[in-house]
C-alpha cells in the first residue's frame, strides 16, 4: 500500500462495532452526543477485563469520548511502540493518537505507547522495542494488537500471557518499512491502515477506560504548567494553552514538535506516580530495564482545562482497569479529546505552577 511522504500524516474514520449498551442512556446532553459524568458506572468492576464488550453500537469513539466523523470503527485497541530519545525525534503519528503512555526506560530515557482506534495515522515512526511494562498496561484494552520492532523472549511471553496480539516486524514485516531520510535504528515505520490490514483479530471497539464530561469536575486549581523532569534526557513539561484549549507538551523548555512541526498537545493529562523495579533484563547495550508497576495505588494528578485535580490512582489488579479520583474519593471523567498518561517514578519531584 502506498504510503504518505515522511512528516505528513492522514487521518480517516472507518466502519462501526459493538461496544456498552448501558453508556448508550448518557450519551445525549442538550441535544449533542458526548459522555456524562457515569458516577460510579465506569469502575474497576466492570471496565476493562476480557474480549470485546456486548451491545449496541457505541456512538461515541471509547478512548476519547468523542462524535466519531461517521461511525466508531469496528477494531481492536492498536498500540505502537514510539521511540523518544533525542535522537530520534521528530516522530510522526502521535497526534492522531486516543491515549498515549510515556514510561521511563533505559538510562533515564522514556518511550511512547501510542494507542489508536477510532483515528488512522497514515505515518507512525519511529517504531522500536517492547518492554515488560507494556504487557501490563495494555491488558486494560481487552485483547490489542501491538507494534513494535524486538522484544526479549521474557517480554513476548509477558505479552502473549496478557492477551496481546503481536504485530512485530518480525511477525509481520510486510507492513514495516525502512525510511531513508533516517538512520539506524531510529528509522522504521508503519501505520495503522497496515498493521491492522495484516492483524488476525476479530475483536471489537474496546470498553472505555475513562468516563467523560462537557463539564469541569469541580475541585482543583487554576495552573499554567507541570513540571516532569524525568532527566536531562527527558525533561518534560506540560502549559496550558487558553488558545488551543489544549495542554503543550514541551521538553528541555521547547515545544516538543512533531515532523509536520506542530507541537504535541492534549485535552488531558493524567500524572500516574507509580513505583520503578529491576525488571532483570538488560538492553543491548547492557542496561537495565526498568519496570513501572501499574497495580495497587498512588498519588495522581490529571489535567484539564487549565486547572489540574490532586487525587489518586487505583488498579486492584492485573484484571482491571486504573481509575483516577480525586482526595475526597470521587471518580474525576476527563474532557472528551486525547489523553497523555505520565508514568512517573516515585522518586522524581513533579511541580505545578
Amino acid at each position: 500500500m502506498a504510503l504518505t511522504a515522511r512528516g505528513r500524516v492522514l487521518a480517516s474514520l472507518v466502519t462501526t462495532t459493538a461496544v456498552i449498551a448501558t453508556i448508550t442512556f448518557l450519551l445525549v446532553v442538550g441535544g449533542r452526543a458526548g459522555i456524562g459524568p457515569l458516577a460510579n458506572a465506569l469502575t474497576e468492576d466492570n471496565l476493562g477485563a476480557g474480549g470485546p464488550p456486548v451491545g449496541v453500537p457505541p456512538t461515541i469513539c471509547p478512548l476519547t469520548g468523542i462524535d466519531p466523523n461517521g461511525e466508531v470503527p469496528n477494531r481492536p485497541a492498536l498500540a505502537v511502540k514510539v521511540e523518544n530519545l533525542p535522537t530520534a525525534r521528530p516522530q510522526t503519528g502521535l497526534s492522531w493518537a486516543d491515549i498515549v503512555y510515556e514510561q521511563p526506560v533505559e538510562v533515564g530515557i522514556t518511550r511512547f505507547i501510542a494507542v489508536y482506534q477510532c483515528s488512522d495515522a497514515s505515518l507512525i515512526e519511529p517504531i522500536r522495542s517492547a518492554r515488560l511494562t507494556d504487557a501490563d498496561i495494555l491488558r486494560q484494552f481487552g485483547e490489542p494488537l501491538l507494534g513494535y520492532s524486538g522484544a526479549v523472549p521474557r517480554v513476548v511471553q509477558a505479552l502473549r500471557d496478557a492477551g496481546v496480539v503481536d504485530l512485530s516486524d518480525s511477525v509481520v514485516p510486510r507492513a514495516y518499512h525502512r525510511d531513508p531520510e533516517r538512520e539506524k535504528p531510529h528509522d522504521l515505520y508503519s501505520s495503522t491502515q497496515e498493521l491492522y490490514a495484516v492483524a488476525d483479530s476479530s475483536t471489537g471497539a474496546p470498553r472505555p477506560l475513562f468516563e467523560y464530561s462537557q463539564e469541569a469536575p469541580p475541585g482543583g486549581r487554576s495552573v499554567s504548567e507541570i513540571a516532569i523532569p524525568f532527566s536531562s534526557y527527558s525533561d518534560v513539561s506540560w502549559r496550558w494553552s487558553p488558545a488551543e484549549r489544549a495542554w503543550i507538551r514541551y521538553d528541555g523548555g521547547e515545544p516538543h514538535v512533531l515532523s509536520d512541526d506542530s507541537p504535541i498537545s492534549a485535552k488531558n493529562v493524567l500524572v500516574q506516580v507509580v513505583k520503578i523495579v529491576p525488571s532483570g533484563i538488560l538492553d543491548v547495550n547492557g542496561a537495565p530495564s526498568p519496570t513501572a508497576i501499574s497495580t495497587g495505588k498512588g498519588r495522581a494528578y490529571v489535567l484539564r482545562g487549565g486547572r489540574a485535580i490532586e487525587g489518586t490512582w487505583s488498579r486492584p489488579g492485573l484484571g482491571d482497569i486504573t481509575v483516577f479520583r480525586d482526595l475526597r474519593g470521587r471518580s474525576i471523567p476527563l474532557a472528551p479529546g486525547n489523553t497523555w498518561i505520565e508514568l512517573v517514578p516515585d522518586d522524581v519531584t513533579i511541580t505545578l505552577g
